[in-house]
């Protein structure tokens, strides 16, 4: 049964599968699908083509609840307000655009934390504005 009431535990739950998704997708390091796949060693192949299977079935499942919750103007908004804060962020010296480590680091925490909150909007609306979303109807 589907949890009734949505605490912040709950989005942290989200916001973490969604940094081990994307960060275990692709990261700096060497310790990523990507990096595992496109590494010298070609063995274990039904194995990465089972992780690469996973990896897609967690995408779809975080990038349609995203886009059905948000859409695409909510998509845009979150991706824009995010930009800017990391314009702020290299305009006040904060992050230098020298560090291209930690700049990729933070996109990657930027996409996941949109899908995070893409994943967790409808229960956020709700609280917020006391509406539900409902998409399907049981019969």
């Amino acid at each position: 049964m589907a949890q009734r009431a949505f605490t912040a535990s709950g989005f942290l739950v989200r916001w973490a599968i969604a940094m081990v998704l994307v960060f275990a997708t692709f990261n700096p390091t060497q310790f990523s699908y990507y990096g595992w796949v496109t590494g010298a060693a070609q063995d274990n192949l039904p194995l990465k083509a089972l992780a690469g299977i996973v990896l897609v079935i967690l995408y779809v499942i975080y990038l349609r609840a995203t886009w059905r919750s948000i859409g695409p103007i909510g998509l845009a908004l979150a991706a824009a307000f995010f930009a800017a804060v990391i314009w702020v962020l290299i305009d006040t010296g904060l992050l230098t655009l020298e560090q291209p480590t930690l700049l990729t680091n933070l996109l990657l925490a930027v996409f996941a934390t949109i899908l995070a909150i893409g994943i967790s909007w409808s229960h956020i609306r709700r609280r917020v504005s006391g509406q539900a979303d409902v998409d399907d109807v049981d019969a």
